[in-house]
């Protein structure tokens, strides 16, 4: 029995140099040894903005970094023959691999065609604003550079639902491409604005059974050519439940593995939500929880003023906590992003404590906390503003934590509006575990707690150093715990 960690291991503002494949072939050993299990890699295949592209503007899913198209032949992080090194490298020091997978939509076409569209209201995507009419639109993909290699699959307006930019007009509205599998949207399940299948670019249409068997074959063929563990899924509120229940089952019985998958669906203050595509793709994949991070950013904004006996209410780790992929912060939560939602520091060392010393969840560190950011971007008023997160310096001993002592029977202490905490009793097979936390987002914090008879008489110390007076445990397995204001502690045996 181990506990199991995941990190991300890319942050929205990793430098544009080609370097991060090298980077973890250099480090993947250090990564492990830090206490990290599986890597989620950031998109590997070419996006419309070339050597400086994030990934989620999808150009070409076959292009890794081998073709000179867009601008470069490397993507943003490097080669496809850095990253086949970087994946070995990180699987021989003993880390799986989740890959990045972006099948929402299609962006950076290669030529134009004229199209038959009709405007929607961007509020209420059902709602036609127009009659059909003829636009012109970057819907042919053609990837001359690549020609055929892989796939000689060539998308047209037949593979999309809809677009956002007329080359006619210079026009930019949605539009509803009128294809032969329908006038409208596909069914999502989510609701916001009338029907949320059209997120961004040329949205692929999953109604069109040549575009399913082509995703499926390239999803066999990545599979074939890195070699990797599981995948995470970019965007799946976006996108009929049916297609990734499709795609999933015929990978892994062509496979014949287990392939983890963990989905992006996200709905912050919206548990229902995330528990209906649960219901939907038949636990076929596990969740981000959206709103545990939602609660965490809200409570390190309120201060005092939080109630931290509710944070971990109407949250997946809450309701499904076999299904729950908990975390602090990611690339979209950045700052200046558009789903910004920032925890502030004070409070990153709580967050964390609760998603890797607690039981339930699967957690995941953000490549941002355990290396630092440091970077200038324009922000919404259109401004260049220069943002630093410094690493946050607790986390490696926090990691440590869990790998070593977060095991056992779990004691929860949530009762106090100010003051919360739980402890594990630890297990035989790991000397020494066992732990309590206790956390403060208001005064000085106590707590009375029981660590079981096996730490009956034993002393114990805050491991994050806040508290330097150790305690000692009564002869019930119980003592009276402490945190400093606004902080957190995290007692093991002396």
């Amino acid at each position: 029995m181990e506990n199991f960690t995941m990190l991300q291991f890319f942050e929205w503002y990793y430098p544009a140099d080609g370097s991060l494949w090298k980077k973890l072939t250099l480090e993947a050993q250090d990564i492990k040894d830090k206490g990290f299990d599986t890597l989620w890699l950031p998109p590997a295949h070419k996006g419309m903005a070339g050597p400086n592209s994030i990934g989620y503007d999808s150009y070409d899913l076959y292009d890794l970094g081998e073709f000179d198209q867009k601008g470069s032949i490397r993507t943003k992080y490097g080669t496809k023959q850095e990253l086949i090194e970087a994946i070995k490298a990180a699987q021989n020091a003993g880390l799986k691999i989740y890959v990045d997978i972006v099948l929402n939509h299609l962006g950076g076409g290669d030529e134009t065609e004229a199209i038959t569209v009709r405007k929607v209201d961007p509020a209420q995507r059902n709602n036609f604003t127009s009659e059909p009419f003829e636009i012109e639109a970057f819907t042919k993909f053609n990837y001359p550079a690549r020609a055929g290699k892989y796939s000689k699959f060539k998308w047209d307006f037949q593979c999309f639902s809809g677009v956002d930019y007329d080359h006619r007009t210079g026009e930019t509205a949605i539009y509803s491409i009128q294809n032969q599998y329908g006038d409208g949207w596909e069914e999502v399940l989510d609701q916001e604005n009338g029907n949320f299948d059209y997120l961004m670019l040329s949205d692929i249409d999953f109604r069109n059974p040549a575009v399913r068997e082509e995703l499926k074959a390239w999803g066999k063929w990545l599979y074939q050519t890195l070699k990797f563990d599981g995948f995470r899924l970019d965007a799946i509120k976006h996108m009929p439940a049916s297609f990734y229940n499709e795609w999933l089952d015929f990978l892994r019985a062509d496979l014949q593995k287990e392939l983890f998958t963990v989905g992006e669906y996200w709905a912050p203050n919206d548990l229902g939500s995330l528990l209906d595509y649960i219901a939907a793709t038949e636990g076929r994949m596990s969740l981000f929880d959206a709103c545990l991070q939602a609660n965490f950013s809200a409570a390190s904004q309120s201060g005092s003023n939080y109630n931290m006996a509710s944070i971990f209410e109407n949250t997946l780790v809450g309701a499904r906590p076999d299904l729950a992929v908990t975390f602090v912060e990611n690339h979209d939560t950045q700052p200046l992003q558009s789903l910004e939602q920032i925890v502030e520091p004070w409070f990153r060392a709580h967050a964390y404590a609760m998603i890797l010393l607690r039981e339930a969840g699967y957690p995941c560190v953000f490549y941002a906390d355990l290396y630092g950011s440091n970077y200038t971007d324009k922000g919404q008023d259109g401004q260049d503003h220069e943002v630093t997160i410094g690493h946050l310096p607790q986390l490696h001993t926090l990691l440590e934590l869990r790998k070593q002592r977060a095991y056992g029977l779990q004691r929860d202490y949530l009762d106090h509006a100010n003051c919360i905490g739980w402890t594990r009793e630890g297990i035989e097979e790991k000397e020494n575990s066992g732990l309590a936390v206790i956390l403060s987002n208001g005064e000085k914090g106590y707590k009375r707690m029981e660590m079981g008879p096996a730490f009956a008489g034993r002393t114990m110390r805050d491991a994050l150093g806040h508290v330097t007076e150790e305690i000692r445990v009564d002869e019930d397995g119980w003592a009276e715990f402490v945190c400093e204001a606004g902080s957190v502690s995290v007692w093991v045996l002396a």
